[in-house]
């Protein structure tokens, strides 16, 4: 079993510095995936409310925890208010839904998906449409989001709160307003879209960055860094996957990844990144790949005026 490093943040508290993405798990895949992470060594697992299986994360962690196998205190969990909960009234409600899913008592980090938010027409509604098909927008202000989030770490719903997809100018406006700072950006980073500015930024700010699609998105050709031959020559030269060397260049640049996988032998391999260290040269090969080219651009969301993506970094 791998013993992964933590890396401390600004709150004090302790995270992995790789953790077990979720997204587009579901059922019993994503159970499974979640139990072979714990006896792999993984103890940080990210997901959402969006990603509809809270349920199925929190189950293999109670399982887990019922095994004797480990305890509550020594994972880190993860999870994010959708967009359609941004109204201030809602973000305690929302919380308790997500802790309901995992059936927990507490959450590790809650972060605050995106920065715009929609509509409300339900609990399940996640992208509330008009005729048109358009995504209803919400003018609900990130900055009174975040108050309201502020109140659950009082509430002890979580420890840490967070913010995911923001730029470097909404993160300087919420500080200037926050009566607690956040701990966390969790934002798209791979080979891609490596975010060397926006890292920096946060790392000057004490902010912790997570890189989601951090293997970016073989299928649909929307960045297949693993089978690329560069990548690949230098994996041979460490004895090495190409995701391994992706993972190990990300950690390099100050960032905790979360590679997605309910493939055992993958979710065994994606931690077994700490027994070699690229070399200058390795990293500066990876560091080529950058063309800023974003998998998850969210473009329905370019009329809010809280969309990140219109800033450089």
């Amino acid at each position: 079993m791998v013993k992964i490093p933590t890396i401390k943040q600004n709150d004090n508290t302790v995270m992995p510095i790789i953790g077990l993405g979720t997204y587009t798990s579901t059922g019993g895949d994503c159970k499974r995936a979640v139990k072979d992470a714990i006896d792999a060594g993984y103890r940080h697992f990210d997901t959402a409310y969006f990603y509809e299986n809270e349920a199925e994360v929190g189950e293999a962690i109670r399982e887990k925890i019922a095994e004797g196998a480990i305890k509550r205190e020594d994972v880190y969990i993860v999870t994010k208010l959708w967009c359609h909960f941004h109204d201030p009234e809602r973000v305690e409600k929302a919380c308790r839904l997500s802790l309901k899913n995992f059936g927990l008592d507490y959450i590790d980090m809650y972060l605050m998906h995106w920065p715009y938010a929609y509509v409300y027409e339900g609990d399940r509604v996640m992208f509330p449409t008009d005729p048109s098909g358009e995504v209803k927008l919400s003018d609900v202000d990130y900055v009174d989001t975040w108050k309201a989030m502020e109140k659950l770490v009082g509430l002890g719903l979580t420890k840490s709160i967070g913010v995911s997809n923001f730029n470097s100018k909404q993160l300087t406006r919420l500080l200037s307003a926050a009566t607690i700072k956040p701990v966390h950006n969790q934002i798209e980073a791979h080979p891609g879209l490596s975010q060397k500015k926006l890292i920096e930024f946060c790392k000057n700010l004490n902010i912790v960055v997570t890189g989601y699609c951090p293997l970016g998105r073989p299928e649909g050709n929307r960045g297949d860094f693993l089978n690329d031959k560069k990548i690949i020559e230098i994996g041979k030269k460490y004895n090495k996957s190409s995701a391994q060397v992706i993972l190990r260049w990300l950690v390099d640049s100050g960032v905790v990844p979360i590679p997605k996988s309910v493939t055992k032998s993958r979710i065994q391999a994606n931690i077994d990144i700490f027994d070699f260290q690229l070399s200058a040269e390795d990293r500066q090969v990876l560091d080529g790949f950058n063309t800023g080219h974003r998998i998850i651009p969210m473009t329905h969301a370019k009329n809010s005026p809280h969309y990140p993506f219109h800033e450089e970094f």
